[in-house]
């Protein structure tokens, strides 16, 4: 990581803080949470494909392992403790849908990570775990900050068949809905990618930029942190629970 991307991300931490301090004030609210308000917009989405690996695991009782791969948003900056990211959030309510489940959740993100970055570290980070499922979070850092490589597709595309050919269920997550990733045209480019990719490789997208989209155009705030880009803890919460949600639909 260059002395620059270390800059932002140190530089963007005590933001991030701040806001992940209001939205847990702001979630004691229950029912009437910015979370909670998020999740009324999923209604009608889904991953789009059938996880069936995931399914013979969930429903012969063995052990589900998740293999969640990303870069900031995986490792839940911007809140007070790992339990608050998105992808144990998705785990806690998959278990609350499923009481028998037996689940195993490796975080394997990385703070400002693009997607070479990601897929350089398929094998010693993902692969090597034997994944049942992989959730992997993808393409925010190259729309906003490191620019899309010309060959993005391509690479996206030879890596989820790596994670086929293993066996696993994959599960693409595109981008966060922020300022910062509308800044430029580049987030279009990045989720037609993400789309096609699971389109055309049969594989689950988790349509973030859609649901959150949904909710803030309906008025729903406090999901994302005051740096414009990160989300905040209610928006882990939304994306974290509309994803166990989608699994746990895709998965009977």
């Amino acid at each position: 990581m260059s002395r620059l991307f270390r800059a932002l991300a140190s530089s963007l931490l005590p933001l991030a803080f701040v806001c992940c301090t209001e939205s847990l004030a702001q979630g004691q609210t229950g029912s009437g949470s910015p979370a909670a308000a998020c999740l009324a917009y999923q209604k009608g989405l889904s991953l789009g494909a059938s996880l069936g690996r995931t399914k013979a695991k969930l429903q012969s009782g063995e052990m589900l392992k998740v293999v969640a791969l990303g870069s900031s948003s995986t490792t839940g900056f911007g809140v007070l403790s790992s339990t608050g990211a998105f992808p144990e959030v998705m785990k806690q309510e998959l278990i609350r849908l499923r009481p028998s489940a037996k689940i195993e959740l490796i975080n394997s993100g990385r703070i400002m990570e693009n997607l070479g970055d990601n897929i350089a570290r398929l094998d010693s980070d993902v692969l090597r775990h034997k994944p049942d499922l992989v959730i992997w979070q993808l393409g925010s850092n190259d729309a906003v900050w490191r620019g899309i490589a010309d060959n993005a597709k391509e690479t996206l595309t030879d890596a989820v068949k790596r994670l086929k050919a293993a066996n696993a269920d994959v599960v693409l997550m595109d981008l966060q809905y922020a300022p910062l990733v509308l800044l430029t045209t580049r987030h279009v480019r990045m989720e037609k990618i993400i789309t096609d990719v699971s389109r055309e490789q049969n594989v689950g997208q988790f349509p973030r930029f859609l649901l959150m989209k949904r909710a803030v155009d309906g008025g729903v705030k406090g999901l994302v942190g005051l740096d414009g880009l990160h989300k905040s803890a209610e928006g882990h919460k939304c994306v974290g629970i509309a994803l166990a949600q989608m699994v746990d639909a895709a998965a009977q």
